[in-house]
């Protein structure tokens, strides 16, 4: 029996070629609804500025924003863009809450079903943000939950790390499906190039709404490190305006010669050095949705070190591709990541572990068979 054929739209904030979990999510699993017969539009902000208007069969329509409010690019003519176009399902994402409400409302009001990834839980920063925030999430959020036709949640562990969020979640239980972020494993794989020893990676945009990956955390557990393995390496890709308060952070550690800053780089860069690195480290202290890039250096077979609160880290322990360690403490994660580097044969085999992991559970192929089935369920 043939399924049908759905006219999808998806409104990220923003999307591709701006690197992030929503926009890898977005597109990776666009491509594969393309791939199956059915028709996606993605509806976002136009930052980065840029006029591409299709990939690989994803129809992109870019609007023009005013300015941000907590990381969400406020763009007033979404509401008609989506009100003018013909869809089945409108797919939206959050921590973004204005395209993510607005979607939901205008959705419903057109009487068309309507779905929302949660990829992370709400960050509360300073003062004023945490009052705003409270407000929302006990009003508009609220509505929003309430309108939606489903909510898939990419962490497993959510009721656990979603501090903020999770007492609100759980009201809605019924409409909540768990499905993880996935992988192209036909695109992150091992290349046959020499693992440089020593080598850890780290992987992040190093703005103030990235700072719970916790890098400094990282880098005071590699000033431990660097007492037994001297010749430790630390590479950190990313960009952002916390980029030189981590590289003072290295000078104040006197760990700057073992620590470099490469930049943003793209797909294909970040596949060579998740295939050199002797070890991948995410050590989140918090509100961690669910951890993709570590998930990508896993289909690279290369180890792990993540803490308790990364999403697939129940799947990485039971599996043992890597070390699971708690938020923020430094011994521990020290400990994990000398552990790893000093024994090649669990390296090798925990890599290996890994990389049968993500193709037995996080292919973009079965998550997205599975987003498909969640969509034909709520339009029948």
């Amino acid at each position: 029996m043939n399924k049908k054929k759905l006219k999808i739209i998806h409104t990220p904030a923003r999307f591709y070629p701006d690197i992030g979990g929503v926009n890898k999510y977005v597109l990776d699993l666009s491509e594969q609804l393309v791939k199956t017969g059915h028709t996606v539009k993605v509806i976002c902000a136009n930052e980065p500025n840029s006029d591409l208007k299709n990939i690989n069969g994803i129809n992109i329509r870019r609007l023009k924003y005013l300015f941000k409010v907590t990381n969400t690019n406020i763009t007033l003519t979404l509401p008609f863009e989506i009100l003018r176009s013909k869809f089945d399902i409108i797919h939206t994402h959050m921590p973004t809450p204005w395209s993510a409400d607005i979607s939901i409302l205008i959705g419903k009001i057109m009487k068309k079903k309507t779905v929302i990834t949660i990829h992370n839980d709400m960050d509360k920063t300073s003062f004023l943000s945490k009052i705003i925030t409270e407000i929302y999430l006990h009003t508009i959020f609220l509505l929003s939950l309430s309108l939606v036709d489903k909510i898939i949640i990419v962490n497993d562990e959510w009721e656990k790390s979603f501090s903020n969020t999770s007492n609100i979640l759980k009201r809605y239980k019924n409409k909540i499906s768990f499905l993880p972020n996935g992988v192209n494993n036909e695109f992150f794989k091992p290349l046959n190039i020499r693992r440089e020893k020593d080598t850890v990676l780290f992987v992040s945009v190093l703005d103030k709404h990235h700072k719970f990956k916790g890098l400094d955390y990282l880098l005071k557990a590699i000033e431990i490190v660097k007492e037994s393995i001297p010749d430790i390496k630390l590479i950190i890709v990313g960009e952002g305006e916390l980029k030189k308060f981590y590289i003072n952070i290295a000078k104040d550690l006197n760990i700057e010669k073992n620590v470099e800053f490469l930049g943003e780089k793209k797909q294909k860069d970040l596949v060579k050095l998740y295939s050199k690195s002797s070890l991948f480290v995410l050590p989140s202290i918090e509100i961690e949705g669910f951890g993709i890039v570590a998930i990508e250096s896993m289909a690279c077979k290369t180890p792990v070190v993540v803490t308790n609160i990364v999403g697939a880290a129940k799947d990485i322990k039971e599996n043992n591709s890597g070390l699971i360690v708690p938020p923020k403490n430094l011994q521990a994660l020290a400990e994990s990541i000398i552990k790893i580097l000093k024994n090649p044969k669990l390296s090798e085999k925990m890599g290996q572990n890994g990389a049968e992991l993500v193709k037995e559970r996080y292919s973009w192929k079965k998550i997205a068979k599975s987003v498909e089935n969640t969509y034909e369920k709520i339009t029948k």
